[in-house]
């Protein structure tokens, strides 16, 4: 059974929109929703938090197979998307707080906001760059360093280890 916010519901709606972010229709409320796969990771078809932009969760799907097929193919679509690793191109600002660091980076897949722990360091790559793990275990990787404008290598080499 899907719940929303803690809540059972009896139908949850998915459709991504013109503007490229997946929205999620429950109980008649609407907003837009990233996918944040919770555990078991090897099995990424279940337990799906849909969280809106301040990252409370709106929803969570315990099975794609609980919902119409038009919203389950919009989700296995959002899914595959959040599976990739994003290309940071730009770093536009990283504010830090009590134990967490929020970054706001461009990548090739638009802006992005994300959260690492203060402790957790961007790292060196085999075969170059330099990934960036955020707490829900997705990967930002910045290919070359060295290419980008001077701010985003200033906030970068900051927090390299």
């Amino acid at each position: 059974m899907v719940t929303h916010a803690r809540k059972p519901v009896k139908k949850v709606n998915l459709e991504r929109r013109d503007d490229g972010q997946l929205w999620a229709c429950v109980n008649g409320e609407e907003r837009a929703v990233r996918v944040h796969r919770c555990f078991p990771w090897s099995e990424p078809g279940r337990f799906l938090s849909l969280r809106d932009d301040d990252h409370e969760e709106f929803a969570l799907v315990p099975a794609l197979d609980e919902l119409d097929v038009a919203s389950r193919r919009v989700l296995e679509g959002a899914v595959a998307e959040a599976g990739f690793v994003l290309e940071v191109t730009r770093i536009l600002d990283v504010d830090e707080e009590v134990e967490i660091r929020t970054w706001e980076v461009e990548t090739r897949q638009g802006t992005r906001s994300f959260q690492t722990r203060l402790d957790d360091w961007p790292t060196d790559v085999p075969g170059g760059g330099i990934v960036i793990r955020d707490v829900a275990g997705d990967l930002y990787h910045v290919a070359d360093p060295e290419a980008m404008d001077e701010k985003s290598r200033r906030w970068l080499w900051a927090f390299v280890d």
